[in-house]
């Protein structure tokens, strides 16, 4: 047995450190944390000191067993979790859960996975850092406290289900005000003018007025006064410039620039770097800090001087604007500059690859440029065009990497030819253009981490959890719609003449943006009426403040928690007890048949309209919203259009027709098959000439294409690409296949190769039983029974996994029968947390 044992958070970690270490050394994973709150009670003493009961769960008491046993058995223990407030709770959960003896054990803490940094770490061991400790412990007990005593009230007053938290609360407000700042806003038009010119040399070149005019007239008079004019540079203007390179990535600013160049999520971003790092290629990715350590700023300096010249080489260091910074103490950085790419999984590798530009940018020379402004003037008017340009005249750090901009209106200067006062210019024409004005943009994933983080709220660890999770409460979604048509008005100037024509432009596109639904938009309302303080930007930053103090050992987190405490519980005790329901109901006006109140609101079942009242004797009419609709923004007209749905069409081969809105959208229901109807198809509008060419073409498409084992083959498309589809297997079909064309042989080959597949994942098939264990995704195993399925922690061997065992799982999962809870309090019998040096 290994002399040392080293344990750190993931196997990918583990891995790549084993790789550096020697046979003295064993390596293993703790799998994240072995110890949590429960998951069934709150497990916080809130009426003494706020201690929080942690426990071993399930699939971690295997890992907890083995960790023990090789601990036994080592002279020394290191505690190799990441340098953050998460990593050193995890090595105190180890500490204490494991019983290590102090004496036996070390702490060891590094920012990059090298050889060199592993090292210099095993030469430098530190204790438990128990302030970092417990600044986790209070983020982790008080987000537990809002969490458990808010969802409750959600699920009285709103809707059961629903959830609450201190940062995701307070991030679906941000998008629920900017929702309304859009839906409030009102476009007004003028008309922007532009101009293009060519000078003596007849180099062209583009210009604008400085100001828009309000009315089509005043443009249309602006226009005619240059027909006859004559123009001339009056004033030309050079300055040099320089352009400085943006600071290394820290976790927010790598988050928002992979957003706009790799278009990626803000999770698939920290999922990536997080594999970068552990396999050696990149420090520590969660990070307040755009500071390079010495060796560092050498080794880009090396690299820059070697590939670029020394000219490009400009070491500097970078100071945040974050206070308190309190994760690793260095940028996101490449470990080797000389590694200028990966040879690895493609997006891993292109998030290297920004990750080395921008690192390696921050320690080049300036960009040096030549910025020319040129004014215009004309012979029969006093107003001035003006054109602006920019020559770089040395590249500097824009040789490698120029950083990316969220302003949707922003406008790069482009060079302009070279000109002299008073020289003559001739035009070719003028526009006048009707341009609106444009509501706030809706926040995409990268602009809401850079506002969240702007206003001090949560921490780079906490920023990709937040939106995965309001996303998935339904509280925001990434919108659809691409846009809907808008004319606009042109005007030209050309030839002495003006001419006006009509043009189109798609306004109003959210693809891709986070837009929040009926329940966000409710739960926000009715948080901000009843919790105003929580959901209040400058009480959740002064949170992260406290903690930052904690972390430093200026503040005591019982306390902290305590001043919390004392306001917030009978705060929420006195919602519970007198809020009203909140449904979100608008009144929109009357039926025109009955007299009776049209509503849109909150259902049980999601949005509604409802015609009636409960209190009426005759029972209400209700109709779902469509998927595009919502509670605050819906007409009256088309509340009452859903009352005509389901609508029938008439008949198609003795089946009736009908036309309705569903979940997922407008569909045509023949028989017991449903078509749903193409994008941008409004279901009131279909006839029944329309709904038949429709399930014809369904038809055709669910016709067989092959007979396989005398069993039908049909092809489709679905969110995923396209497939075949035979005895209930649907199999997708990769780009090695021409889909047109697919051959009998292509089909065969596709469908057997998906058979053996099902096959290969099957480890214990219980046929008796129903019961099988399969092999999932990363690594992980399934228990499978009917619709239950358990996933199995990835070092839980299940090669000797017995029937009895599964059934026991199973059984343990089956829900209970509910039980009428006793209002006396449960008292705590598990080992309460400390966090005080034995």
């Amino acid at each position: 047995m290994a002399k040392n044992l080293v344990i750190v958070e993931s196997p990918a970690k583990a891995k790549t450190i084993e790789k550096f270490l020697g046979k003295e050394y064993k390596v293993e994973s703790s799998f994240g944390h072995i110890a949590d709150l429960p998951s069934n009670e709150l497990g916080v003493d809130v009426d003494g000191d706020f201690k929080p009961t942690y426990e071993v769960s399930k699939d971690k008491k295997a890992i907890v067993k083995k960790l023990k046993d090789l601990a036994k058995g080592a002279d020394m223990v290191w505690l190799a979790s990441d340098e953050d407030r998460e990593g050193e709770a995890i090595a105190w959960h180890l500490a204490e859960t494991l019983n290590l003896d102090k004496a036996k054990t070390k702490r060891i803490v590094f920012h990059e996975i090298t050889k060199t940094a592993i090292l210099k770490a095993i030469e430098n061991p530190r204790d438990i850092d128990y302030h970092l400790v417990d600044a986790q412990q209070a983020r982790r007990v008080l987000d537990r406290i809002v969490g458990y005593e808010l969802s409750p009230v959600l699920w009285r007053k709103v809707k059961g289900g629903l959830s609450a938290g201190r940062v995701q609360s307070v991030s679906v407000r941000l998008i629920v005000e900017r929702e309304r700042d859009i839906q409030g806003f009102t476009p007004e038009a003028s008309y922007r003018i532009d101009a293009e010119f060519s000078n003596e040399e007849g180099q062209t070149f583009k210009a604008k007025l400085p100001k828009n005019f309000a009315t089509k007239e005043e443009a249309y008079k602006f226009l005619e006064s240059n027909a006859t004019a004559s123009f001339k540079v009056a004033e030309l203007d050079k300055k040099p410039a320089k352009k400085s390179p943006a600071a290394p990535f820290t976790t927010s600013t790598l988050q928002q620039e992979a957003s706009r160049k790799l278009y990626f999520s803000v999770s698939k971003t920290m999922t990536m770097a997080q594999r970068l790092y552990e396999a050696g290629l990149i420090t520590y990715m969660r990070t307040d800090s755009v500071n390079l350590s010495d060796t560092a700023r050498k080794g880009a300096q090396a690299e820059i001087e070697e590939a670029y010249g020394s000219k490009y080489s400009k070491p500097r260091n970078y100071k945040g604007k974050s206070k308190g910074a309190q994760e690793a103490h260095e940028a996101i950085r490449p470990t080797d500059f000389s590694m200028h790419s990966v040879q690895i999984d493609r997006d891993q590798a292109r998030l290297y690859d920004l990750i080395w530009k921008r690192a390696i940018a921050s320690q080049m020379s300036e960009a040096e440029l030549e910025r020319t402004n040129v004014k215009i003037s004309a012979s029969t008017h006093k107003e001035l065009f003006s054109a602006n340009g920019e020559v770089i005249t040395f590249d500097g750090f824009l040789k490698v990497y120029l950083e990316g901009t969220d302003d949707e209106d922003s406008e790069q200067d482009g060079m302009l030819p070279a000109m002299k006062t008073n020289e003559t210019l001739l035009n070719s024409y003028i526009t006048a253009t009707e341009r609106y004005t444009r509501p706030p943009y809706r926040y995409t994933e990268a602009s809401l981490v850079k506002q969240l983080e702007e206003l001090g709220i949560g921490r780079p660890s906490t920023y990709a959890p937040t939106i995965s999770t309001i996303q998935n409460r339904n509280y925001v979604e990434k919108g659809a719609v691409e846009g809907a048509e808008r004319n606009y008005t042109q005007l030209t100037l050309k030839s002495g003449k003006v001419k006006d024509k009509e043009l189109t432009e798609k306004v109003g596109s959210d693809k891709g943006k986070l837009v929040p639904t009926d329940i966000g938009m409710i739960v926000t309302d009715f948080l901000v009426n009843h919790f105003e303080s929580i959901l209040d930007y400058n009480f959740t930053a002064k949170v992260e403040a406290d903690f930052d103090e904690i972390a430093e050992g200026k503040e005591d987190w019982t306390k902290m928690m305590r001043n919390f405490y004392k306001d917030f519980h009978p705060q929420v005790q006195d919602v519970q007890e007198n809020a009203e329901r909140e449904s979100g109901e608008r009144v929109l006006g009357k039926d025109p048949k009955t007299g009776r109140q049209v509503s849109v609101r909150l259902g049980k079942f999601g949005p509604m309209v409802q015609i009636g009242t409960v209190e009426e004797e005759e029972k209400p009419l209700f109709a779902s919203l469509s998927p595009d609709q919502q509670l605050n923004t819906i007409t009256y007209d088309e509340a009452m259009d859903l009352f005509q749905l389901p609508k029938s069409l008439g008949d198609y081969k003795g089946e009736e027709v009908e036309v309705n809105n569903g979940r997922f959208g407008p569909y045509v229901k023949y028989g017991d098959k449903f078509v749903s109807l193409p994008k941008g198809m409004e279901a009131l509008n279909v006839e029944l000439d329309v709904a038949i060419e429709l399930i014809k073409e369904k038809e055709k498409a669910d016709a067989p294409i092959y007979m396989y084992d005398k069993l039908p083959v049909q092809k489709g498309k679905g969110r995923f690409g396209p497939f075949i589809k035979w005895n209930d297997m649907f199999i997708n079909v990769n780009k090695k296949y021409d889909w047109d064309n697919l051959s009998d042989k292509d089909i065969v080959e596709l469908i057997e190769d998906k058979i053996q597949k099902e096959k290969d994942k099957v480890i214990h098939n219980w046929e008796a039983e129903g019961i099988r264990i399969e092999k999932a995704r990363w690594g992980r195993h399934n228990i499978l029974k009917g619709k239950t399925k358990i996933e199995l922690d990835k070092s839980v061997d299940v090669s000797e996994f017995t029937l009895e065992k599964a059934k026991a799982m199973i059984e343990a999962k089956a829900p209970k029968k509910k039980t009428a809870k006793k209002a006396t309090k449960k008292k705590t019998t598990k080992k309460a947390a400390t966090s005080k040096k034995k």
